[in-house]
């Protein structure tokens, strides 16, 4: 008897083609939102069991982007077991175990689970599907009169579906229209999107641009001008700098809002679309209906969060109304749930609003990371599109508070939530880390990132706090802040750069550092103050405006110094260092007494003999203190390692391990405290 390996499956033209469809449609915004919709494409393989061919479906499986997608993205089907699903389906009361019923259907192994979309790719009668979410297309599903508008805009070329919750059942509507209607290129699905058909991939991407492109120019021929009325009085946006500053103060007490349940990380944006909108006069009303389709309001909730007064109100009363705003929201978002929740239903996922719109000056959203809630002002962006084109030919009209509630507490959304893989320990953590372009701040930055934190990578020098932010992923993970720590405006400037890009601060850094060695005699005044300026008087700066965010936003925080050995033994030939370092490792303990009430740790680490890659050896220091042990400055790490008592090197790595040590999550009940990476050096050993 003979054994072997059955052949590796090639690459088949039409998954290929099938990418490519998609890649193109992901592209453009105004074709689908980001990871809405799905494309498939049918086709003829062998099957590596019987020999014989057999016909499969890929479509793009649940939580992918059409734009990103790769194969792995894609579930195959056996198109024979998905269309034999419809002798066993047991109705729309119980249509939700038809996605375990998916499973059965698969075709080898690996890919992405089939999502609730499937049925109507597999069912209708068309080799080729998109299923997509335009801005033009939810504007006819939202219509009040959206059946007859539909029918104005197409003719007969595209098809009304009423309003259905995605399955197994819409999908058998979808086949059933296509079937009825030999003449029609596509539908127009009710409080929802757009399907659109074809027998080759060309023919099907270019019913759904010609969908959706229609259905834009109708909008803007058919629409009325001013579809969200006249422009009230104090709502107009304010200056550029303006609102942006006003956002800065604004953003601690509005995450601490949208962080009542559980730390968010935040994102900012004052896009025209989102100023026009709150400077009119239905925004209340609009705001007040909700989201349109399922896409929108899994990610912002069902409504939003709207400030009700004029834009040049005062901080304070603008803080004031906010915090009632968000009690009212609150209470308001129970309500809902305890209305509509049923005895299977999932508990209460949080009660805080996802998107904040602030007249006058933007829209904050919120989610678990900052792709999340980039993501989720996003589509609020994309409703408030949905909206004007269904105010400019009708009226706005959304599904209903019971249907939303079905969607948003879907056990099938609840079982997407637990396929997530559990969270990095700082996840939802902000951090800004100051000297954060070289050495042990790069490594630092690098450290927490890789641990989930969002991070600001602050540095005198911008081309490497770019160069920083850009390794550790682009703008989702890290930004680049250019400060010189010695000034207060640029301190304060960079928090507000954290906070419009991430939405808080709640781990800081104190990394920036320079040295010069000196007898005490060569020693000069400006030597003492550079120092001094930059450690003793930056750590304090920075402390400061750190404390201002985080006592506001209400969810504790870390400061974290880098301090030095040198901070507590006395070292020869650098006076104006060391005791700049003293003064930051005092500072430790006097801001770990003050804060504490605040839930906010202070904590420092005290480095030696850090060598490689760090911007101060390298800026002169190494070799001024190669001098004074007269060794080789190429040798001078290898030098501190031999007289600790480990006898290893220390490396940036090493310091920022130990920041992580002390924010990520295990020494809860810290604070005041030094940690010692030094390899041993006993002198330093404190007491």
């Amino acid at each position: 008897m003979t054994t072997g390996n059955l052949p590796a499956t090639p690459r088949h033209e039409a998954v290929e083609a099938l990418l490519a469809r998609s890649h193109r449609l992901g592209a453009d915004p105004r074709n689908t939102n980001y990871a809405g919709g799905n494309t498939s494409a049918q086709g003829t393989v062998t099957d590596p069991v019987t020999g014989q061919d057999l016909e499969l479906l890929w479509v793009k499986g649940s939580g992918g982007d059409l734009g990103t997608l790769r194969p792995d993205g894609l579930a195959a089907l056996r198109l024979d077991r998905l269309r034999a699903l419809t002798a066993v389906y047991p109705g729309v009361e119980r249509e939700d175990e038809m996605v375990a019923a998916f499973d059965y259907c698969l075709h080898g192994r690996g890919g992405a689970a089939p999502s609730i979309d499937t049925a109507m790719h597999g069912l209708v009668d068309a080799a080729h599907v998109d299923h997509l979410h335009p801005d033009s297309g939810i504007a006819l599903a939202c219509s009040a009169d959206g059946a007859a508008l539909t029918a104005e805009c197409f003719g007969d070329r595209v098809v009304w579906v009423p309003w259905r919750r995605p399955g197994f059942q819409l999908g058998l509507d979808i086949a059933a229209v296509k079937e009825a209607n030999p003449q029609a290129i596509g539908c127009i699905l009710g409080g929802h999107g757009i399907t659109a058909w074809g027998d080759t991939g060309e023919e099907c991407e270019r019913n759904s641009l010609h969908l959706i492109r229609t259905a834009e120019t109708f909008l803007a021929e058919r629409g009325r001008p001013e579809p969200f009325g006249a422009v009230l009085k104090g709502f107009e946006p304010l200056p550029a700098e303006e609102r942006r500053a006003r956002a800065a103060a604004l953003a601690p007490t509005v995450r601490a809002l949208a962080s009542a349940d559980r730390p968010q990380v935040g994102h900012f944006t004052d896009s025209p679309e989102v100023l026009d909108f709150l400077s009119r006069a239905a925004h209340p009303r609009l705001a007040a209906l909700g989201t349109s389709c399922p896409d929108h309001f899994l990610r912002t909730k069902v409504r939003p969060l709207v400030l009700d007064l004029p834009a040049a109100a005062p901080q304070a009363e603008a803080v004031a109304r906010l915090q009632e705003l968000h009690a009212e929201y609150r209470a308001e978002y129970r309500a809902y749930y305890e209305r509509h929740a049923g005895p299977g239903s999932p508990p209460m996922r949080g009660a805080d609003p996802a998107i904040v719109l602030i007249p006058g000056v933007g829209m904050f959203s919120y989610g678990r990371d900052k792709q999340t809630a980039r993501v989720a002002g996003e589509f609020y962006v994309n409703a408030v599109n949905v909206m004007r084109g269904a105010e400019a030919v009708s009226s706005y009209a959304p599904i209903g508070e019971a249907e939303k509630f079905r969607i948003e507490y879907w056990e099938l959304e609840e079982a997407k939530l637990r396929r997530m893989p559990p969270p990095k320990p700082l996840a939802g953590r902000i951090a800004l880390i100051t000297g954060a372009g070289s050495g042990i701040g790069r490594a630092t930055a690098e450290r927490l990132a890789a641990e989930g934190a969002c991070v600001g990578v602050a540095d005198r020098d911008p081309e490497r706090a770019r160069e920083t932010a850009a390794a550790l992923g682009g703008p989702d993970r890290a930004v680049a802040i250019p400060m010189d720590v010695t000034s207060e405006e640029q301190v304060r400037a960079a928090f507000d750069t954290a906070l419009l890009a991430f939405g808080g601060v709640d781990l800081v850094v104190n990394n920036a550092g320079i040295s010069l060695s000196r007898p005490l005699t060569e020693t000069t005044a400006a030597d003492w103050d550079l120092q001094h300026g930059i450690m003793a008087r930056g750590s304090f700066l920075v402390s400061r405006e750190a404390a201002r965010v985080m006592t506001t936003q209400g969810l504790g925080g870390d400061i974290v110094y880098i301090a030095s050995k040198n901070g507590v033994f006395a070292g020869p030939n650098n006076v104006a260092y060391g005791a700049a370092k003293a003064d930051q490792a005092h500072q430790v303990r006097l801001l770990a007494a003050e804060l504490g009430a605040h839930g906010i740790r202070v904590n420092g680490v005290n480095p030696d003999g850090v060598v490689r890659g760090s911007g101060i050896f390298a800026g002169g220091w190494g070799a001024e203190r190669a001098a004074v042990y007269g060794v080789p400055e190429d040798e001078l790490g290898a030098f501190y390692a031999q007289r600790t008592l480990l006898k290893r090197e220390v490396l940036p790595e090493h310091v920022a391990a130990a920041v992580f040590a002390l924010t990520g999550g295990e020494l809860t009940r810290t604070t005041g405290m030094h940690i010692p990476v030094d390899a041993g050096v006993a002198a330093a050993f404190l007491r």
